[in-house]
């Protein structure tokens, strides 16, 4: 179009309204370069792609694998057939129940529920009970019925326990445990079946022991011992309005838990019985019934005590224990396999935190044998019916007048050898004396057998002289070490002093050879033990 004259001469750059990016793109592209050039990038990208090479076979090789395994579970699932049967799964993938096992449980729920209301024959209640009445008396049985007993874990001592209790006349039962049957349990529990795992241990012991006293009344509380939850786990029946628990069984294996409701019920005056450890054990003749400070050689025992004594509790708690060595051949807690310790911590393993993780071998009979013990106890306790637990205060008083006995012949034969027993020390203790007494010599004299007026005292001279161990200014100790004793009674230990310790003749001259035959054998004994201390 022509110019118009006289008008300013417009020249529109197209440069200026439309920039190229020329200029950018060249100096992207040299960025890329220089990039690329770099031997860090280059190493990066190096390391990315064998990153995603060494990823691909990873997941290539778990697939193959993956799917070979699925191959051969298919193979291994047999045809369906006449003795290969299928049953239609749920909506949610599960089997479907067993008709016949529900009616009979909810025959069982519902003729409970009646007794529990009841609505149930007084005579036939006094019938199958009428062996147990029969050995309490009335006035005692009649105690037994309209007692309240709570049990802390319902593992195989618990559920034994919870078991012969029900058997036996306990009309209120309160259960207390956090955790699920599981498949591993059954060679130990008293009740559950194949068909229980997997539900709550609480739940399971109930609806099986309704089925064989379905007038008890029960309160079942799927959780865990927590002393902040004392009051409410403990208190009265009935939603805290009723009767108070007559007896609190403690069946828990952790030790801490263990430790928190021992406390808490000597703090608050409600009576306790608790079980020490049965696995590991085989010996039912090593079970005992004590207080638990005179409770010997039972490693969780040991703890349990050394742990109350720290929280002011020192005795006055009745305990099922056994005195059991473990030994050469014998079942030990089992260690964690290697690749569990690669993975990370091993507490996580663990059901609830600070709870073991490793297995304990169990067998069978020895929780049951501990359950019964305990649940023994329990009626004999409520009923009043006259007995007796060993090894308590007075066994106690037996090893002090022990232990003075040895310190009395370590200064008499320090003052025979010409040294001044003044301020003597011996290196051995009460619990060292119980140990000797009843677990290596069967708390008998190694030389007549007889229980009574026992001693310790040393075996043989010291082939180097009887020296004092004066290393140590204002210390001075006897050497004798707990391998060097043996049990006699205390006339016959003074013979011993007299015709081997302070006299010229051996042991083999003055005792008989069956006598110096038991005594190697219980030394020997001592020294397996001695490991395991």
């Amino acid at each position: 179009m022509p110019e118009c004259e006289g008008s300013p001469r417009v020249v529109v750059s197209s440069r200026r309204n439309h920039p190229t990016p020329r200029r950018s793109t060249d100096s992207m592209s040299s960025w890329f370069e220089r990039q690329l050039s770099s031997h860090q990038m280059q190493l990066a990208a190096t390391a990315l792609v064998s990153g995603i090479t060494v990823a691909a076979l990873i997941y290539g090789g778990q697939t193959i694998r993956r799917k070979v395994a699925t191959d051969q579970l298919k193979a291994s699932i047999p045809p369906l057939d006449e003795e290969h049967q299928a049953q239609r799964l749920t909506d949610f993938g599960a089997a479907l129940p067993l008709p016949s096992a529900i009616k009979e449980d909810e025959r069982v729920a519902a003729l409970a529920g009646r007794a529990q209301q009841g609505d149930y024959d007084d005579a036939l209640i006094e019938e199958q009970l009428t062996r147990t009445a029969s050995f309490l008396t009335q006035p005692r049985f009649q105690m037994l019925r309209s007692s309240f007993v709570i049990v802390v874990g319902l593992g195989g001592v618990g559920s034994h326990c919870t078991s012969a209790l029900a058997r036996s006349g306990v009309s209120h039962i309160r259960l207390i445990d956090f955790d699920q049957v599981t498949l591993s349990s059954l060679n130990r529990h008293a009740v559950a079946t194949l068909a229980d795992v997997g539900i709550p241990k609480v739940t399971c012991v109930r609806k099986r022991l309704e089925a064989v006293v379905p007038w008890a009344h029960w309160e079942c509380l799927n959780e865990v011992w927590r002393e902040d939850k004392g009051q409410r786990l403990l208190g009265p029946w009935g939603s805290g309005k009723g009767r108070r628990p007559d007896y609190v069984v403690d069946a828990i294996d952790n030790i801490d838990s263990k430790v928190e409701l021992l406390k808490y019920c000597h703090q608050n005056g409600i009576k306790v019985v608790s079980s020490m450890g049965a696995g590991c054990k085989s010996d039912p003749t090593r079970i005992f019934v004590a207080d638990i400070s005179a409770s010997i050689e039972d490693p969780l025992s040991r703890t349990t005590r050394r742990k109350l004594k720290l929280v002011g509790v020192g005795e006055g708690i009745p305990v099922v224990y056994s005195t059991e060595k473990p030994g050469p051949g014998k079942a030990r807690l089992l260690p964690l396999a290697e690749e569990e310790f690669l993975k990370g911590k091993v507490d996580e393993l663990s059901v609830l935190p600070d709870f073991r993780a490793r297995i304990l071998p169990v067998l069978g009979t020895m929780p049951a044998i501990f359950g019964c013990m305990v649940a023994n106890f329990v009626i004999l306790e409520i009923t009043g019916y006259p007995h007796e637990f060993g090894l308590g205060k007075g066994r106690e008083k037996m090893y002090d007048s022990v232990l003075s006995g040895l310190q009395g012949q370590e200064e008499r034969l320090a003052r025979n050898a010409g040294q001044d027993p003044m301020g003597l020390k011996i290196p051995v203790t009460k619990e060292d004396v119980a140990y000797l007494v009843e677990e290596i010599f069967r708390g008998k004299s190694v030389v007549s057998g007889l229980p009574t007026r026992l001693a310790l005292t040393r075996w043989r001279k010291p082939k180097d002289g009887y020296m004092v161990d004066q290393r140590w200014d204002g210390q001075k100790f006897s050497k004798i070490q707990l391998q060097d004793l043996v049990c006699m009674t205390k006339e016959e230990a003074a013979t011993h002093e007299r015709e081997v310790l302070k006299g010229e003749k051996p042991p083999e001259v003055v005792h008989d050879v069956d006598v110096v035959q038991m005594v190697v054998r219980r030394q020997q004994e001592e020294q397996q033990y001695r490991r395991y201390r």
